[in-house]
């Protein structure tokens, strides 16, 4: 398996992999996050094994704080180390960028995985996470 900046004509792959472990809601069609992503910067990676995309990780840095922002694994490769490699990298990333603290969010509805960050270093922290969503 190897990690890799994401490139432009893995588009197919990823959306299909992101369809398929992040259902739902329209503000997150795959070709849409994608475009908004590479328009800011490129801090998407794509692991890939036997000719085949099988994970991503979706990182972000303003120059002050880092976001881990999204992780896929493909479901038949999860629990195999696969999401640990990618949020490493991504980390890596975002250290040699000069990020001191890195922050996620995982929602309520899957909160199954915070056990999968606290083993990454991750801790739960005292605060509230609010949004907006700006488009109907």
């Amino acid at each position: 398996m190897r990690i890799r900046p994401y490139q432009d004509d893995d588009r197919d792959e990823v959306t299909s992999l992101w369809r398929q472990t992040f259902p739902g809601e329209p503000h997150n069609e795959p070709n849409a996050v994608i475009d908004a992503k590479l328009a800011v910067d490129r801090l998407l990676f794509v692991a890939r094994d036997q000719g085949k995309i099988i994970g991503t990780s979706m990182a972000g840095y303003d120059g002050h704080r880092g976001w881990l922002y999204s992780v896929a694994v493909d479901p038949d490769r999860q629990r195999q180390g696969i999401g640990r490699q990618l949020v490493d990298y991504a980390v890596d990333v975002l250290k040699t960028k000069g990020c001191v603290k890195i922050n996620l969010q995982v929602r309520a509805t899957n909160a199954g995985v915070v056990a999968f960050y606290e083993a990454l270093g991750f801790v739960v922290e005292d605060r509230i996470s609010m949004g907006k969503l700006l488009t109907h």
